[in-house]
């Protein structure tokens, strides 16, 4: 599989990382855009790990309490977009990997694999918990 990033997404990536984004223009597809980012240069862990830290930068750079951040959240973003990268062809970019899944702009589809008592638990907020009603297909690379 070779899903690459755009001189654009670069330019996203770092202007993230730098806190350079604003907490209003850091929406739901840009969070997709981000796992992508990490995702086409970075195995699955490496990049929940660089996710998390860019996160947590970002909350903090923003004056945003830590306690917003959520673990379980995250990592099954990653897993998801991964899967999906997994079923998709090659992208050029994370715009055209994003217009090929439209359905991961669906924020809520999450529920389709926790119970909301499990995911908004306090428990999943701070460790990564399993998905208790679907299993997120799993990828090492």
């Amino acid at each position: 599989m070779s899903h690459l990033i755009s001189e654009g997404d670069r330019g996203f990536l770092r202007a993230f990382e730098a806190g350079d984004v604003r907490p209003a223009d850091f929406s739901h597809r840009a969070h997709i855009r981000l796992a992508y980012i990490y995702l086409s240069e970075h195995r699955v862990d490496a990049a929940h790990q660089l996710m998390r830290q860019a996160l947590l930068s970002f909350l903090k750079h923003h004056g945003i309490e830590a306690a917003k951040y959520h673990e379980t959240m995250t990592r099954a973003w990653i897993m998801a977009v991964r899967h999906f990268m997994e079923k998709t062809a090659a992208s050029e970019s994370a715009d055209a990997f994003i217009e090929q899944n439209p359905r991961m702009l669906d924020a809520k589809i999450m529920m389709t694999h926790y119970s909301a008592s499990v995911l908004f638990s306090i428990e999943a907020r701070a460790q990564f918990v399993e998905p208790n009603l679907d299993p997120i297909p799993k990828y090492t690379k």
